[in-house]
């Protein structure tokens, strides 16, 4: 029996032409520090590559870092499932799950907030390591398993106390451990994670709700409930997440993760580790001590 998808891709696809069409002003501002802190990470590489792609078109924003990076003499803006409508038409559209990318073709992809919807993640990262030049280089973030922790927290409360039961609401991801490994397995070279949190103050349960409909984020899990949760859940869940999840002056917390992904494609001129055993140098050496120092006892003979 074939595994059911995770992700509802097509409810994805639906959610993100809304979110478009709908604009609302400041709905991008985790993608907008996202896009700042790629930005950044891309500023330490020295080279230029020739082509870049913005995996996803992310409202224009990534692609207009990456031209302002100075790091890519052309930047191109693949856009998600469809063309965004408030920008210039994209250089094409795409499923960042099914890359129309030549292997070998491009020296840099960027994605941003887009594959930890992916089913097949590791499947999505071989494509991009495959369509990367040699020592073509591709940058990512994506969200952690700690994402709106307080907001899953008190939604499984809430039904639990109202109807009994609780279903799936909101979205699990990837462990950074995890994340890591998956880029070894897809066959880059020098893979890098690491994390970052941006916790965001609202007024109230609902202002963060509102804000991942705008962002397209709400919940696109395959098995998720048809049934539409009552008003009793919700006004629950703001009552616990203002009891558990406030700050002195009454604001309660969201907490966001962001995994950042770096890897390169394989290159005879990257560094490589030594073969075991090839040491040239005792650890003791290394220390600037004797061996009885390095290995003697702490309190003396």
């Amino acid at each position: 029996m074939a595994e059911m998808d995770l992700f509802d891709r097509t409810l994805l696809a639906s959610r993100r032409r809304r979110a478009l069409a709908a604009r609302t002003d400041g709905a991008d501002f985790l993608l907008a520090a996202v896009v700042e802190d790629l930005a950044d990470r891309l500023a330490a590489v020295t080279r230029v590559f020739d082509t870049a792609v913005d995996l996803g078109g992310h409202t224009g924003r990534l692609t207009a870092g990456l031209r302002d990076s100075g790091r890519a003499s052309q930047v191109l803006r693949a856009d998600l499932f469809l063309a965004d409508p408030g920008l210039p038409p994209p250089d094409f559209i795409c499923d960042d799950a099914l890359l129309p990318l030549r292997d070998g073709s491009i020296g840099l992809i960027a994605s941003a907030l887009s594959l930890q919807l992916v089913n097949d993640l590791p499947g999505a990262l071989i494509q991009i390591r495959r369509a990367l030049q040699p020592d073509g280089l591709f940058l990512g973030a994506v969200l952690g398993g700690d994402t709106l922790a307080e907001l899953r927290d008190c939604l499984m409360r809430a039904e639990l106390d109202v109807t009994g039961g609780a279903g799936p609401r909101v979205a699990p991801f990837a462990d950074t451990r995890d994340l890591g490994a998956l880029l070894q397995r897809a066959g880059f070279a020098l893979p890098v994670t690491d994390t970052d949190r941006l916790t965001v103050r609202y007024d109230s349960l609902f202002g963060l709700m509102q804000d991942l409909k705008a962002m397209g984020g709400t919940s696109v899990l395959t098995e998720r409930s048809r049934k539409p949760l009552p008003r009793a859940v919700f006004l629950r869940a703001a009552e616990l997440y203002a009891r558990d999840h406030a700050d002195a002056d009454g604001r309660i917390r969201a907490t966001f993760q962001i995994v950042y992904l770096s890897g390169w494609a394989p290159h005879e001129s990257q560094q490589k580790p030594l073969k075991p055993g090839s040491a040239q140098m005792r650890l003791a050496d290394a220390l600037a001590a004797s061996p009885r120092q390095a290995g003697g006892n702490a309190a003396g003979d």
